[in-house]
């Protein structure tokens, strides 16, 4: 298959370059940064820098003698392995007047690249990227995308085998290599077996003390293991919304994988027919789903998931302007309401309910929920 363009993606870059001194693009590695970044840079004739090579120029003693004197775009490619650059980069962003931009790309949160957070606060926007979204992809390549994740080497593969193998080996470095190259004291076994794991909690609420006592751990480790698979983009905590409605609620967070190709390879899913015969195929796609509206509609940091101890549960609440939708991920050809959906409604007030599905076709359940295709989610607007 030929590349898929990110012209959306793209948009949203330049007008982040233009709202702060410094733009944090942060993902997972090999999900397009760089390839973004150059673009970006060719056109502006940026300087360009990448910290994982080990000649670059740019390194704690050389900082000042080559950034200062810098005009223009400036990216620096895997910021993280640098701390000592971000205090620096602070003392060039309070220049006035400004004679260069800077252009950060990250493979980590800024909680688990230490000094981002203090160093540059007020100065950086940020920006998150991830694989292929099925808007970039086309819905014709739906099931494509869903089994083979959307990091652009996984999902453009010549074939499913080649696919997997990728995606094995990528997971292999992510433990052997990347994590390790952050510092971070992790066993790379343990790890995988962690992360293994998890994936058959995909949808599931996190228990950390039945985790840990299923690896023979501390709760503390597991939810340290968590906490970094989270961090370097690999899973999705899904906060769970509650609020003051004489209910008890469960308080903690769901997991999901925000690639669903590399779940798909740690459950040993090579092609599309053994994904349609996997028994616990509806949590896979109902993490598809959700990843898709909450990259639709860049709902990252005001996204939920609701459940009381009495059954009712929503599997996505996204809070806009003082509102709140909810959204259910139904993997069924023709999926109507329950009494679980009509109780979420009058619980949490909800705007408007969408009920997403495999389907083709868009159609009223109600006068406030509407079951919607997954494959037309480019339409969705709150």
């Amino acid at each position: 298959m030929k590349w898929v363009p990110r012209e959306s993606l793209e948009k949203r870059l330049a007008q982040a370059l233009k709202r702060a001194p410094v733009t944090l693009l942060l993902g997972p590695r090999q999900c397009g940064k760089t390839s973004l970044a150059q673009r970006v840079a060719g056109r502006a004739r940026a300087a360009y820098f990448d910290l994982e090579d080990p000649e670059t120029p740019l390194n704690s003693q050389t900082l000042a003698l080559n950034l200062r004197a810098l005009k223009g775009l400036v990216v620096i490619d895997e910021c993280q392995r640098e701390p000592a650059l971000f205090p620096f980069l602070r003392v060039l962003a309070d220049r006035r007047p400004l004679p260069a931009r800077f252009l950060l790309l990250g493979s980590v949160s800024p909680e688990l690249a230490r000094g981002v957070s203090e160093s540059l606060a007020g100065r950086v926007t940020h920006v998150e990227m991830e694989g292929f979204t099925l808007g970039e992809a086309g819905p014709e390549h739906a099931d494509r995308l869903w089994h083979r994740g959307g990091f652009p080497p996984s999902y453009l593969a010549p074939s499913d085998a080649k696919s997997y193998h990728w995606r094995l080996d990528f997971i292999q470095t992510h433990l052997e290599r990347d994590l390790p190259g952050l510092g971070l004291r992790i066993p790379a076994a343990a790890l995988r077996r962690f992360w293994t794991m998890a994936a058959h909690l995909q949808g599931q609420t996190w228990n950390a003390s039945e985790l840990a006592r299923s690896m023979k751990t501390q709760e503390g480790t597991a939810q340290r293991y968590l906490d970094v698979l989270t961090g370097s983009f690999m899973l999705r905590q899904l906060q769970p919304w509650f609020g003051n409605l004489g209910k008890r609620l469960v308080k903690a967070p769901k997991i999901y994988f925000r690639d669903t190709g590399l779940l798909h390879a740690l459950l040993r899913l090579r092609t599309q027919g053994e994904l349609r015969t996997y028994p616990r195929l509806g949590f896979s796609w109902e993490g598809f789903a959700i990843e898709e509206v909450i990259r639709r509609l860049d709902a990252d940091r005001d996204c939920y998931f609701y459940k009381t101890h009495g059954g009712a549960e929503l599997d996505l609440l996204i809070e806009r302007g003082g509102r709140r939708y909810g959204f259910e991920m139904k993997y069924a050809d023709a999926p109507a309401t329950t009494k679980s959906m009509h109780v979420v409604m009058e619980d949490l007030g909800l705007a408007h309910l969408w009920v997403i599905y495999p389907g083709s076709r868009v159609y009223k359940l109600s006068e406030k929920i509407t079951a919607w295709p997954l494959d037309r989610i480019a339409g969705l607007e709150l």
